[in-house]
């Protein structure tokens, strides 16, 4: 992050039905919203029988890219969050999608877990509302999947992501708009399924007020209010009117609802479904809209990062004592690594940087985490944890980047990992994690006593270690160590050197 805060942040969230922008000024930790955008692709439509994003979807999905490129080009590094939700996460050429997708913006695009999405609406829906001791139920329904999430203030408790959104709930069950009653019956049916396993926690019972934090829930609540068939947000009597009027029709063309636009109509019975079997489900007689979603959510989760206040950070913290990990060896490790970015960042972009920093720093955290599952192997035990957790504020590929330097910060040093790995981690990563290997195994033996001064070099693929003099003989077990280290980075193209 700039040392200095911007002056202007953006968030972009790239929904499975709608692409939505938010930019604001920021003065003294203050936000002031200056712009919004919003395009509704409909990027779920594009995903074919087997996840494969169409090109003509894609196209649609960066011509708007282009467009919102305009606004955020030029904005500085750590000053925009962009994510990728539902269909980003299902899309199997969604990598080659997000190369043109950044290539637009200028700016790096992040995947992010359907819990992490519930976790940054709900920040958004606490934002974008008063604060109060209640316990709110947050629901969110995007393109491709619908949250549920129980908070109170600022904090979520209870999180879950459902595979099931306005835009995949349509296409599947009111296909080319054709409406009938039975069609709709098993829509709601199948959102009431998907709900199933997840009724007792959410039930009414859990929480004091709903809320409800998407397009289309807007959308409800404003024809509900428009055909005074409810006053006061969405209402399970309004909402039943509406089913009845929707099974009266045939085609989507016929529903003439007052205050419905018609890019919301291909996707609106859809939206109604889900939300009838929800209020259905969980016991729901009436629920308000928010304003704040996740570009909201994502922009507050900025000015943590901004601030000082990682969310990441907190997570790591968690995780650590959640697998009891031993925090002075981690400590010391710090301490070490500390010692040997101060000298590489003069050659060394990578050291001087506060994103790699961060992630070896978490690393040093996180590498022993596996012990808590086995001690053989415990670095493929951690990585699988960091990997497939989920890690409130991270994403995908910022657990991918710490799996992989977890993975191989000991045994065997597989390059290929770290091709597989988003620029320009790809080219920084292997460096970030071969530092870590050397501190790991200078402080092996786990005793409190200081290292030796000891100077350290990187060019290339050359590795220069140098310790006072007769230090290495007296330290026989750190020498043979260095040896079997200097063995295991050769077959990966890294010469070690030491004396």
């Amino acid at each position: 992050m700039p040392n200095q805060p911007p002056e202007i942040v953006a968030a972009v969230d790239l929904g499975s039905n709608s692409f939505h922008m938010i930019v604001c000024s920021l003065m003294n930790g203050n936000l002031q919203t200056i712009d919004r955008l919003k395009e509704m692709v409909r990027l779920a439509s594009g995903l074919d029988a087997n996840n494969v994003l169409d090109e003509n979807t894609q196209n649609r999905a960066l011509a708007c890219l282009e467009r919102f490129g305009q606004r955020v080009r030029n904005f500085p590094p750590g000053s925009v969050r962009i994510v990728g939700t539902n269909t980003l996460r299902t899309a199997k050429n969604a990598g080659q999608f997000l190369i043109k997708a950044e290539q637009a913006l200028n700016h790096p695009i992040h995947i992010i877990s359907g819990i992490e999405e519930a976790r940054l609406i709900y920040l958004g829906v606490a934002y974008s509302l008063s604060s109060n001791a209640n316990l709110r139920l947050v629901m969110d329904i995007g393109g491709g999947s619908t949250e549920y999430i129980i908070g109170t203030d600022d904090t979520p408790k209870e999180k879950e992501s459902l595979h099931m959104g306005c835009v995949s709930v349509s296409n599947a069950f009111f296909k080319d708009g054709r409406l009938s009653k039975n069609a709709f019956n098993q829509a709601s049916l199948f959102a009431e399924q998907k709900l199933e396993p997840f009724q007792r926690k959410f039930q009414r019972n859990n929480w004091d007020e709903a809320i409800g934090a998407s397009g289309s829930l807007r959308a409800i609540a404003k024809v509900l209010q428009a055909t005074n068939w409810s006053n006061n947000g969405i209402t399970r009597d309004g909402l039943d009117k509406l089913v009845i009027h929707i099974n009266q029709c045939n085609h989507i063309n016929e529903l003439n609802l007052p205050e419905l636009d018609a890019e919301r109509l291909p996707v609106f019975t859809g939206g109604v479904a889900i939300v009838h079997a929800t209020f259905k489900s969980l016991g729901i007689e009436q629920m308000t809209v928010a304003d704040g979603a996740l570009r909201e959510g994502l922009i507050q989760d900025l000015l943590g990062r901004i601030y000082d206040h990682d969310m990441r950070s907190a997570t790591v913290q968690s995780v650590a004592e959640r697998y009891r990990t031993d925090k002075k060896h981690a400590a010391r490790l710090k301490q070490t690594l500390s010692v040997m970015l101060e000298q590489l960042n003069a050659d060394c972009s990578w050291a001087n940087d506060e994103n790699s920093v961060q992630f070896l720093n978490w690393a040093a955290d996180l590498h022993e985490i596996g012990i808590d599952i086995a001690h053989s192997q415990y670095h493929k035990h951690g990585a699988y944890i960091i990997e497939n957790g989920d890690l409130a504020g991270f994403s995908k590929q910022d657990q991918i980047l710490l799996a992989t330097i977890v993975r191989l910060h000991r045994r065997k040093f597989h390059r290929a990992f770290f091709d597989e790995l988003p620029a320009p981690w790809n080219v920084h990563a292997p460096y970030l994690t071969l530092i870590l290997r050397l501190a790991v195994l200078l402080h092996r033996n786990r005793q409190e006593h200081e290292l030796p001064d000891f100077t350290i070099a990187i060019i290339k693929s050359r590795i220069y270690l140098q310790f006072p003099a007769d230090w290495l003989n007296q330290s026989p077990l750190t020498h043979a160590d260095l040896i079997q280290e200097a063995d295991y980075l050769k077959s990966a193209g890294f010469k070690l050197e030491f004396v």
